[in-house]
């Protein structure tokens, strides 16, 4: 009796123990998540999500080249054929090997919404699985980029799926939340919108190779990350300093001055590339259905007066009119006067004269309750004012937005007319799959734009053999993407982030990721 009460109290005891030593993160992310589905929606937070259960066939490191990562790949040499084997010990979450099959349906899904992936579509003659392990993609005509956007670490990254899920409509969004990626997804747990619970997934086999931003080994150290939701960065630094929560994502540049001195708290950039703040019009209804009356609108914006309003610090914000982003090889600046310079309030004015604006009000959805997205509706709003629109600006949060923007109803009936995001500048950087750049009609990003001319310089681009060639092409895509408002860019900035110094490792990465990260007490 005493031996058998013995071990039982010593099972306990290590059972205690082990649950003690449950290492957890708890992170303020940008925003609340409630898409889960990462093919239907371009929202950072839905990618972020997508990072810590699924997987890519191949990544993209820190020096912008694409490497292995479910698959190695060999092309033919008239570049036709790609062949992609995947690595052995993927399993997903339920315990199923992952297949060829399953990155088949994924790659398939993902095409249909995804910029970069319409556009191989257009040269692919056959997507098949081969056998378990390889995938055989056959081309019509030559892809030179191909691995560029296969290895995109942002907007809609191709991530793998079990093909029973890949299989729902590319206009639906999936229900069921099964990867091979170092996380797995305590749905249980999950409160839309408030709180995120991920597990680390025992089954995981990282690759050998050190991590550099999206590729390499996704080695993970912690039990358990919790996401919770503080719209009030202020909150969210209170809690930073009392030590219930490790890090913050987005931080206030004003508020920097809190955490200044606290030795147990260090802030910093990890964003090397920085993002692009811009304005997207919807091209289906009135009044920017009329090209006139969306030059009107570029004209009427002012990028320094938005920027100093949303950093505060031009440490932090950097002017920048290039649709491809400032400090990339594509940079251009054609078009963008007014947007940098300022003065082009009463060009906005004539113009709206001359198309004959009858006053329709501007429908403009404005986050509530995102650092890097308050302030920006706002100032957007009294320029378009000062230049003659009438504008209705519809506060609301970021989830609510996120969803609105998928409707093509009219404005009166609950679509909309603007609203204005930011991208990482890798995601826009290459004009196949930069989102805002594609003229689909329907098929396109929010805002709906029909432009095949947009269309035909994406293939010219394709089809040029030279940096020099593409830069040329570049700049009359830059040209063409302003004339015909495809968007308004606002200019660069950084937000920094904040850290508990019990956080180490975290990797240097345009996308945060928790794979990496150490926690000590």
């Amino acid at each position: 009796m005493f031996n058998r009460l013995t071990a039982t109290f010593l099972a306990s005891t290590m059972l205690t123990g082990a649950a003690w030593a449950e290492t957890t993160i708890t992170a303020v992310m940008h925003s609340g998540l409630r898409v889960l589905d990462p093919i239907i929606t371009t929202a950072h937070i839905s990618r972020n999500h997508a990072y810590m259960i699924y997987d890519v066939l191949v990544a993209q490191d820190s020096d912008f080249q694409p490497q292995p990562q479910m698959a190695d790949w060999t092309t033919s040499d008239d570049g036709l054929i790609w062949t992609f084997t995947l690595r052995e010990g993927l399993v997903f979450h339920d315990g199923e090997p992952v297949t060829a099959a399953d990155a088949v349906a994924s790659l398939n899904r993902w095409a249909q919404r995804d910029a970069g992936g319409q556009v191989i579509m257009d040269r692919t003659e056959s997507l098949e699985a081969t056998d378990d392990r390889t995938i055989t993609w056959t081309l019509s005509e030559p892809f030179v980029p191909m691995l560029d956007v296969l290895s995109k670490q942002s907007a809609i990254p191709p991530f793998i799926m079990p093909a029973r899920v890949a299989e729902t409509p590319a206009d639906e969004a999936i229900t069921e939340y099964v990867g091979s990626g170092p996380f797995t997804f305590n749905e249980a747990e999950f409160q839309p919108g408030l709180k995120v619970v991920y597990e680390k997934f025992e089954d995981y086999v990282p690759r050998d190779e050190p991590a550099s931003w999206m590729a390499g080994g996704k080695v993970v150290n912690v039990d358990r990350v919790e996401w919770v939701n503080m719209p009030d960065v202020q909150t969210a630094v209170n809690a930073l300093s009392s030590g219930e929560i490790d890090y913050i994502e987005a931080m206030q540049v004003d508020l920097i001055p809190l955490l200044e001195g606290d030795p147990d708290i260090v802030v910093e950039t990890r964003e090397p590339t920085g993002m692009q703040t811009m304005t997207r019009m919807n091209f289906l209804h009135p009044p920017f259905d009329n090209p006139q009356i969306r030059q009107a609108a570029l004209k009427a914006v002012t990028q320094e007066p938005i920027l100093a309003a949303m950093v505060g610090n031009p440490e932090y914000y950097q002017v920048c009119g290039a649709v491809l982003g400032c400090g990339t090889p594509l940079e251009s600046d054609g078009g963008a006067e007014t947007l940098v310079q300022g003065g082009g309030a009463d060009e906005a004015r004539a113009l709206l004269e001359e198309a004959g604006y009858d006053g329709t009000p501007v429908v403009i959805m404005a986050p509530t309750d995102l650092v890097a997205l308050v302030t920006q509706p706002v100032v957007v709003s009294q320029m378009l004012r000062e230049a003659g629109f009438t504008v209705d600006m519809q506060p609301m949060d970021w989830q609510t937005l996120v969803t609105r923007r998928a409707s093509q109803a009219a404005p009166a009936d609950g679509g909309w007319n603007i609203f204005i995001t930011n991208w990482m500048v890798p995601e826009i950087s290459n004009p196949i799959s930069n989102p805002m750049l594609s003229g689909r009609g329907d098929d396109a990003w929010f805002g709906w734009p029909t432009d095949e001319a947009i269309e035909a310089l994406k293939e010219d681009y394709i089809d040029a053999e030279t940096p020099e060639a593409q830069a040329e092409v570049a700049a009359r895509i830059q040209d063409h993407a302003l004339e015909n408002g495809l968007l308004i860019p606002l200019g660069q900035y950084t937000l920094p982030q904040a850290r508990r110094t019990t956080i180490t490792d975290m990797i240097d990465s345009p996308v945060p990721v928790f794979w990496g990260i150490t926690k000590s007490e």
